[in-house]
C-alpha cells in the first residue's frame, strides 16, 4: 500500500523514529551489561561504564517518545496492545530499573561491587530479552476482539517470541562490543574486536532466522515480501544485508575502529526496515491500521507542533554530549 501523506502516517513515522533512537542508543548501554562478566574487574569494567556514563541517562527519553506518543496518537492500539503485552513490558521497565541503580550503586557501594556487577548484567539481559520477546509477541499477532484484547496472560510466549528476544540479545551483545572497540584501546579493544567476531555471526544468524520466519506467521507478512511489484525492492533489503555483513567481517579483520559499529547500526537499520515492510500500515499487525487507530485530526496537529519543536532540541542535546565526550576512555578508565 502506497503511504498517504496525513497525520497518522507521519505519526507512524515518528513513533518508528523514536523506537529506532532508542534501539541506537541504548543497543550499546544495554550491549556493554550484557557483555559485563566477559570483562576483567577493575579497569576494563570501569572505562566500559564510563565509555558510556556521560550519554546513558538520556537514551531513555526515546522510549518515553514512543510509548507516549503510542498512548497519544494511536489510543486504541496502545489499549490493545498493552494489555497483550504486560508482562514482558513490565519485565522489561524491572531490568531497567534494576541496572539504572547498580550503574550508580557500584561506585557508591564498592564493597558489594561484586553484587552490583551482577544487577548490572541481570538487568541488561532482563530488559534486552523483554524487548525482543516484545517484539516477537507483536509481530506474530495479537487477538482482538472487537476494539479491545482477546487473548490471554501467556499468548506473548512463544518459540517465535522467544527466538527475537535471543536474537536482541546477541545484537545489543554486538553492539556494545564494536562500541568498546571503538572507545578503548590495549587489551580491552582486542577482547571486544574478538567478541564483536562472535556476536557478528551470532547476529546475522538470527536475522536470517527471524526474517524466514517472519512471512509464515501472517498471510499479509508474504504478501508484503513477496508479491509484485513489492518484492522488487523487498528484495534489497537481504541484498543489503550480506552486503552489509561482508564489510563489517572485513572492518575488524583490518583492525578498524568505528566502522564496525557504523555497519553493526547499518544491520540493524535495515532489520528495522524490514519490520517496517512486514508491518505496514498495520500498527497491531493483521488487526488495526494506523488509521483505524488514530486520534482526533485536532489531537495529532495539536502534538505535532509539540514534537517539532522538542525532537530538535532533544537531537541537538544528544549530539552535543557525543560529541563532548568524543575519543577513548583512557587507561584510567576516563575520557
Amino acid at each position: 500500500m502506497t503511504p498517504a501523506f496525513d497525520l497518522p502516517t507521519i505519526w507512524a513515522g515518528l513513533i518508528a523514529f523514536a523506537v529506532f533512537a532508542y534501539v541506537v542508543m541504548d543497543g550499546f548501554d544495554l550491549g556493554i551489561g550484557i557483555l559485563f562478566p566477559t570483562l576483567k574487574p577493575g579497569p576494563e569494567r570501569d572505562g566500559a561504564m564510563n565509555s558510556v556514563a556521560p550519554v546513558w541517562d538520556g537514551n531513555e527519553t526515546w522510549l518515553v517518545l514512543g510509548g507516549g506518543g503510542l498512548m497519544a496518537a494511536f489510543p486504541l492500539a496502545y489499549a490493545i496492545i498493552l494489555p497483550a503485552l504486560y508482562a514482558p513490558i513490565i519485565a522489561m521497565l524491572l531490568g531497567l530499573i534494576f541496572r539504572g541503580v547498580a550503574f550508580e550503586f557500584r561506585w557508591r557501594d564498592p564493597s558489594h561491587r561484586a553484587f552490583w556487577d551482577f544487577a548490572f548484567t541481570a538487568g541488561s539481559v532482563a530488559g534486552t530479552l523483554a524487548q525482543g520477546i516484545t517484539l516477537g509477541a507483536l509481530l506474530q499477532g495479537v487477538t482482538v476482539v472487537g476494539r479491545g484484547y482477546g487473548g490471554g496472560w501467556w499468548d506473548w510466549l512463544t518459540p517465535f517470541s522467544l527466538l527475537t528476544g535471543v536474537s536482541l540479545v546477541i545484537g545489543y551483545g554486538l553492539l556494545g562490543s564494536t562500541w568498546l572497540v571503538m572507545k578503548t584501546e590495549g587489551e580491552a579493544q582486542a577482547h571486544a574486536r574478538r567478541m564483536a567476531g562472535w556476536l557478528g555471526a551470532g547476529t546475522i544468524a538470527c536475522i536470517v532466522l527471524v526474517s524466514a520466519a517472519t512471512p509464515f506467521l501472517k498471510g499479509r507478512y508474504a504478501d508484503h515480501w513477496f508479491a509484485m511489484p513489492n518484492v522488487l525492492f523487498t528484495a534489497q533489503i537481504p541484498l543489503l544485508v550480506a552486503v552489509g555483513s561482508v564489510l563489517f567481517f572485513r572492518s575488524l579483520r583490518k583492525r578498524h575502529e568505528r566502522a564496525p559499529f557504523l555497519l553493526a547500526l547499518g544491520l540493524f537499520a535495515l532489520s528495522f526496515a524490514g519490520l517496517g515492510v512486514s508491518i505496514f500500515p498495520d500498527i497491531v499487525p493483521g488487526a488495526v491500521t494506523i488509521w483505524a487507530a488514530a486520534s482526533p485530526t485536532s489531537s495529532q496537529g495539536f502534538m505535532l507542533v509539540g514534537a517539532a519543536i522538542m525532537i530538535p532540541i532533544i537531537l541537538a542535546y544528544t549530539g552535543y554530549a557525543y560529541w563532548v565526550f568524543r575519543g577513548k576512555v583512557g587507561t584510567d578508565g576516563y575520557h
